[in-house]
């Protein structure tokens, strides 16, 4: 399915906001897993392609899940924590 937003690229698979949770998931999971080999060895257009669509579905995860719980130590506090050899901080949910 080809649809096309208001700055004229093309977008291909369905609108991020049309997927249920589970469905949304697949996809990222998906796209993250096919990431490596699209940077490698696809075209530029391959590339571009999938930075949109990763941007689309990223950011569809991020606007239904503003609160969702971040580990402490994917914190630049968290990651200097490890460096410094100290105990690694904790983080409340988002």
């Amino acid at each position: 399915m080809n649809e096309h937003d208001e700055r004229g690229t093309t977008m291909t698979g369905v609108d991020p906001g049309r997927l249920d949770d589970q469905q949304l998931m697949k996809e990222l999971e998906t796209i993250h897993r096919t990431r490596h080999d699209t940077l490698l060895y696809g075209s530029n257009d391959a590339l571009r392609a999938h930075n949109e669509r990763t941007a689309q579905l990223e950011g569809e995860y991020l606007r239904r899940n503003p609160r969702r719980t971040v580990a402490a130590g994917r914190t630049r506090e968290g990651a200097r924590a490890r460096g410094a050899g100290g105990p690694e901080p904790t983080v409340p949910p988002v």
